[in-house]
């Protein structure tokens, strides 16, 4: 009976993805014409731009914006700081090879100015974090159809 069950806990064990955020950003994806999987998922660092789910988050002027670095939302008097401290602890958690890997990827509503993608951007090359990528939903019905009038 004890093997049973622990069979049991293993199988879950095994096919349970563990969440290490809790979003506090609301973001709907933009879709892709050319989408690239990451490699390693534990190289990558997250921040989520988009609208606040609860009322009480911090957000970026005029007050319709979020961004989440990890489980916090980040204050407009602390951005630059915020995104520093985000960027080292990202660094620090990792070993020297893997520092040189370590991606930061932006996944930002569709809807959000790029003016705050833009901050985020600016801040991660002050801070020599130089590999960003852009998170995307599925491949665009667009990209087909292009690829498709070209074959003619």
């Amino acid at each position: 009976m004890s093997d049973i069950i622990f069979t049991f806990l293993f199988f879950f064990m095994i096919i349970t993805n563990i969440r290490q955020t809790e979003s506090k950003v609301k973001f709907t994806m933009p879709n892709a014409t050319e989408i690239r999987k990451l490699e390693k998922k534990q190289l990558v660092a997250t921040i989520y731009i988009g609208a606040p789910i609860s009322a009480n988050e911090n957000t970026l002027p005029p007050g319709k914006i979020s961004v989440q670095l990890n489980d916090q939302t980040v204050k407009q008097e602390n951005f630059s700081k915020d995104v520093r401290d985000f960027i080292a602890t990202e660094k620090e958690s990792r070993n020297e090879e893997d520092k040189q890997k370590l991606t930061f990827s932006i996944k930002a509503d569709k809807d959000v100015q790029m003016r705050y993608i833009n901050q985020i951007k600016t801040e991660l090359r002050r801070n020599n974090a130089l590999k960003i990528n852009y998170a995307t939903g599925k491949k665009s019905e667009i990209a087909t159809i292009n690829n498709a009038s070209n074959i003619y």
